[in-house]
C-alpha cells in the first residue's frame, strides 16, 4: 500500500487547484496622468477621513473626497470632474461631480455658505472625526507642535527652496527625506531618496527673491536656495521627476505617488523665505 500524495496542481481532496495569473499594473503610454491609482489614497491629517489625490490641468496636487456626488444638490463652484485621471474644475455636464476634501473638512472654515447638502456633509465628517479621536484610532495634527518643530529647525529649512531646470521649486520635505515616487516590482514605493552621496550634489547659496514668470516684484533681499542648476542636465531632470539613480535609469516605471514639487512663488511661500544658510549662527549684532 502505498500513500497517495497531492499533486501540486491539486488540492488535498483532488480538486484541482486554480491560480488567477497576476496582472502586471501598467500605464499606458497615452495616458495624461503617469500615476497609478492603486497608491493615491491616504488619510487627512487633521481630520483622518480618507482622501483620494489627483493631479490638476496645472500638475498641482489636489486631494477630492472619494465619493461621487449628485450634480443639483452641489454649487457649481465646488464641481470637479476627472478626465483621464486629470482633475477638471467645474462639472462635465454628467449628473455626478467630485468635491475636494478641502470643501468637507471639518477643521477649515469656508468663507462663502457652501449650502445644505456640503453643511451635511461636513456635520457627519465632523461627528466621525470626534468618534476617532474618542476611540483612540486618530490623532489630529497639532499645529503647536509643528510650529515649535520648524523653530527648532530653522536653520535647517523643513521645505528648502531648490533651483533646477532654470526655475525655482518649493519642497514638500527636507532634502535627506524625499523618497523616490516610482513603483517598485512587489508594487509598494520605493524606498530610496532622491538624495544620492555618490553623485553630484548642488551647494546651498543665498540668492535674490527675484520674480518670475509674470510674479510680482518683492523688496531687495537674498534667501536661502539649494542650487543644482550647475548639474548636469539628466541629474537635475531626476530631481524633478523625483526618482532615485536606479528608477531613473528606467523611465518605463509608472509613478506611485505625485512629485512633491511646487512652483516657487515669493508671495505665496513668505514662510519659506529663509535668509541664512543652513548650518550657521546668527552674529551677536543679529541676535541683539
Amino acid at each position: 500500500m502505498h500513500p497517495n500524495t497531492a499533486s501540486a496542481s491539486c488540492h488535498w481532496d483532488g480538486s484541482p487547484r486554480t491560480t488567477r495569473p497576476r496582472r502586471p499594473l501598467r500605464v499606458t503610454a497615452t495616458s495624461p496622468s503617469r500615476l497609478l491609482r492603486t497608491g493615491q489614497s491616504s488619510r487627512c491629517p487633521q481630520c483622518g477621513h480618507r482622501i483620494d489625490r489627483y493631479q490638476r490641468v496645472d500638475q498641482q496636487p489636489i486631494a477630492l473626497h472619494p465619493r461621487e456626488l449628485d450634480t443639483s444638490q452641489i454649487p457649481a463652484s465646488y464641481r470637479w470632474h476627472l478626465s483621464g485621471g486629470i482633475a477638471h474644475p467645474y462639472g462635465d455636464g454628467s449628473a455626478w461631480c467630485r468635491i475636494t476634501h478641502h470643501a468637507l473638512c471639518p477643521e477649515h472654515a469656508l468663507t462663502t455658505p457652501p449650502g445644505p447638502c456640503i453643511e451635511a456633509m461636513r456635520r457627519q465628517l465632523a461627528v466621525r472625526t470626534r468618534r476617532l479621536i474618542d476611540t483612540g484610532q486618530f490623532t489630529p495634527a497639532s499645529p503647536a507642535a509643528c510650529e515649535t518643530a520648524s523653530r527648532s529647525n530653522r536653520d535647517r529649512p523643513a521645505m528648502p527652496v531648490v533651483q533646477m531646470l532654470l526655475g525655482r521649486y518649493l519642497a514638500d520635505a527636507p532634502l535627506e527625506a524625499i523618497r523616490c515616487v516610482a513603483q517598485t516590482r512587489q508594487r509598494h514605493r520605493c524606498p530610496q531618496p532622491v538624495l544620492d552621496p555618490s553623485r553630484p550634489r548642488g551647494t546651498w547659496t543665498l540668492l535674490p527673491a527675484t520674480p518670475q514668470r509674470g510674479q510680482l516684484a518683492l523688496p531687495a533681499t537674498l534667501m536661502a536656495v539649494h542650487d543644482l542648476s550647475r548639474l548636469p542636465y539628466a541629474e537635475q531632470l531626476r530631481w524633478r521627476t523625483q526618482r532615485c539613480p536606479a528608477h531613473a535609469a528606467t523611465p518605463g516605471a509608472a509613478d506611485l505617488a505625485l512629485a512633491g514639487w511646487q512652483v516657487f512663488d515669493p508671495l505665496l511661500h513668505t514662510a519659506h523665505l529663509h535668509t541664512r544658510l543652513p548650518h550657521t549662527r546668527p552674529t551677536r549684532c543679529e541676535e541683539a
